[in-house]
């Protein structure tokens, strides 16, 4: 088992202790649709937005299982908080595949906050020294708090051809829409964010490609021994932490309440003195320790590569997102067998539960989260058929 190191210590006590502020925060940021600023600084204040920043930038340049640790911590306080730190978090990982001027300008304060836009709904065309982008990007999580934002757009070269590429955009410089009305993930603020005629240079721009294989140049000169991370099964390992972090939440909550609570229209005096109660936890409680053993597997060969240099296979890729999707579906099912003995006090708003339910739920709808789409993937390459997938 890795040891951990002391500034991952000492940021995971910090985020441990203010746990219970976040959550109690839960029900006002969600009346305002964006986690209210206090989360924010107290996460800034105890370091969070430094730990995927390279050192030589004055980050801390935490190893990956380090960062998913936090994550889940900040996730078991509050859903949406922990979703918004996953963004800004993961993105902030993905600027070091970029050169090495583009990184100087974006890490420049060694703490910093990038959301990102990961469909290709704009357009950009070449211009003298860079780019022009045009476009909107929807779901767009935590760029209302957010110094940058890392936004897909198709390149459209003179002789006609396109590819994917990424522009790293700062958020002062785009229109943020009042558009985010849901039912779930509510305070994630994920705002529709857009471009017009806007000019990105040349060195804040990476292909798809690049970004994927990691063949951009950025790593190589950040110093950052062992964190070159494959970049999707990067962002679906830490993704996932959020998905453990709410279904602790809601177990906390739910045994919590059953303690002590009698039964409406029953002779129970006490929930947790009866059996459907103590199956229900005991189930709950097993399906959430198995996504998380699950999760460790493929978080310890995501560094295991990472330390030898290299890149996980496609094969290996394709693993982490099937087992990601199993992980997703055991907190779904704890957290339904949760709801299934919550009683109808759980569905008042004040209740935290019923939020750390319907975020959990909600945010597995997610395109790349979503179970079903990891499964499929890892299910082709275990019948050795192509992955046909470019998300890997």
């Amino acid at each position: 088992m890795a040891v951990r190191s002391t500034e991952a210590e000492n940021i995971l006590k910090a985020v441990r202790e203010i746990v219970p502020t976040l959550r109690a925060n839960g029900p006002e940021s969600e009346d305002r649709r964006w986690i209210v600023e206090e989360n924010i600084d107290l996460l800034d204040k105890a370091g969070v937005f430094r730990v995927a920043v390279p050192k030589r930038f004055g980050g801390l340049d935490l190893s990956l299982k380090e960062q998913v640790e936090i994550l889940t911590e900040i996730s078991r306080g509050c859903g949406s908080t922990g979703w918004v730190a996953v963004a800004w978090i993961s993105s902030a990982w993905m600027a070091t595949l970029y050169p090495l001027q583009a990184q100087e300008e974006i890490f420049k304060d060694g703490s910093v906050r990038i959301s990102g836009g990961f469909t290709p709904t704009a357009k950009m065309v070449p211009a003298e020294g860079g780019y022009v982008l045009n476009g909107a990007w929807r779901f767009n999580s935590g760029v209302r708090g957010a110094h940058w934002d890392l936004l897909a757009a198709e390149l459209e070269h003179p002789d006609g051809t396109v590819e994917e590429v990424y522009a790293m955009v700062p958020v002062d410089q785009l229109t943020i829409a009042d558009d985010w009305h849901v039912s779930a993930a509510i305070a994630t603020g994920s705002s529709t964010s857009s471009a017009v005629d806007l000019f990105v240079p040349a060195h804040r721009v990476v292909t798809l490609e690049q970004a994927v294989l990691g063949t951009s140049g950025g790593g190589a000169v950040t110093g950052s021994k062992g964190r070159d991370y494959s970049l999707i099964s990067f962002v679906v390992a830490e993704s996932v932490a959020a998905y453990i972090g709410m279904a602790r939440a809601a177990y906390e909550e739910i045994v919590a309440t059953v303690k002590g609570k009698p039964l409406a229209y029953s002779n129970v005096a006490d929930q947790a003195q009866h059996p459907l109660t103590q199956i229900q936890i005991a189930l709950a409680h097993g399906k959430i320790e198995a996504a998380e053993a699950l999760a460790d597997t493929y978080l310890t060969m995501l560094q295991e590569r990472a330390d030898a240099g290299e890149q996980p296979t496609w094969a290996e890729k394709a693993e982490v997102r099937g087992k990601a999707g199993v992980a997703i579906m055991l907190t779904q099912e704890a957290v339904q067998a949760l709801h299934s003995i919550s009683g109808a006090g759980a569905l008042s708003r004040k209740a935290h539960f019923q939020r750390f339910y319907r975020d959990l739920q909600g945010l597995a709808r997610h395109g790349l989260m979503a179970p079903n789409m990891g499964l499929e993937v890892h299910g082709r390459t275990l019948l050795g058929l192509d992955p046909d997938s470019l998300f890997l």
